[in-house]
């Protein structure tokens, strides 16, 4: 048989942990295409069907099973020496893969990422955002970006200077036709705008104050699956939200909403990059790192995040 490529037991181990080949081809930044033909060109050389098609699914076959249990193991080490030989370079280069939500990816945006790409210009970063908590090593990203209290405890932790808190806002018109509520009960009697969660679960709102902790499961005329759909929502008059406090600080300066409860929504943890300790960190990672903590000091005398 012909030689089998890097790329092809990249793309099997790839659609096996993904579970489809658009998501395997996203991880691995191929077109779905060079993707499949990485796959049937491996399994044309081996002789034997790895994954079982259907139009709706993809899973492995019990000699795809086997292979990728014997092949996902050398593979890693054969990454982790690969980046054991990046971090001797002097000069970050390459990709960096950050895994992160959507809010969390507007807050470091600006001074932390593209600060980074002015001052390494051939590195090039790949921001994923999504509302799950993924396995950064298996889903084959550098970093991760989630609040502390969400990091998981066998990864090294970089704190950045910015806590999180959660801000209920409406439109101006809505609360001169409604009124505001002045404690979170008072919420029951208003139209609310829900937000599902990735996994179905309607998002809570919690509150705090001296100590008393209350959670609303509030009720409205609509529930959505995006943030950015609630703001405009609220925008419009519909009824209140309970967003971060980043997502909207600027409609909150423009006078476009207006904000209640402040007493009752306490700063949580900062939010916080991640990485594997186990892996060789390649030259772009331990730049970015470095100036997350150089930008972090920074925030802590002047806000940036």
């Amino acid at each position: 048989m012909d030689r089998i490529s890097l790329t092809e037991l990249e793309a099997i181990v790839a659609v096996a942990r993904e579970g489809s080949f658009r998501k395997a081809a996203l991880a691995l930044g191929l077109s779905t295409t060079s993707l499949s033909n990485a796959v049937a060109k491996l399994e044309s050389g081996l002789g034997s069907r790895l994954f079982n098609r259907t139009t709706r699914s993809v899973s492995l076959t019990d000699a795809g099973r086997t292979f990728v249990l014997q092949v996902e193991p050398s593979l890693r080490d054969i990454e982790d020496a690969m980046a054991g030989v990046r971090s001797q370079q002097q000069t970050p280069s390459g990709t960096l893969r950050i895994n992160t939500f959507a809010a969390g990816a507007r807050q470091i945006m600006s001074p932390l990422v593209l600060e980074f790409l002015r001052r390494y210009p051939d590195v090039h970063v790949d921001l994923v955002t999504e509302g799950r908590i993924v396995d950064i090593v298996a889903d084959g990203f550098d970093l991760g970006l989630r609040r502390a209290d969400l990091v998981p405890a066998d990864m090294i932790a970089v704190p950045l200077k910015c806590p999180q808190r959660y801000a209920v806002v409406a439109s101006p018109a809505y609360f001169e036709q409604y009124g505001k509520p002045l404690t979170p009960p008072d919420l029951y009697r208003h139209k609310c705008i829900r937000v599902r969660l990735p996994n179905g679960a309607l998002f809570p709102w919690h509150f705090e104050k001296q100590g008393q902790a209350l959670q609303i499961d509030v009720t409205g005329p609509v529930t959505l699956d995006e943030a950015s759909l609630a703001r405009t929502a609220v925008l419009e008059g519909v009824g209140i939200g309970f967003f971060l406090e980043q997502n909207v600080r600027d409609d909150l300066e423009a006078g476009l909403m207006q904000r209640v409860l402040a007493d009752w929504t306490l700063p949580m943890g900062d939010l916080c990059l991640y990485y594997p300790g186990r892996r060789h960190p390649s030259a772009a990672l331990k730049a970015f790192i470095a100036l997350a903590r150089e930008v972090s000091k920074t925030a802590a005398r002047s806000p940036r995040f």
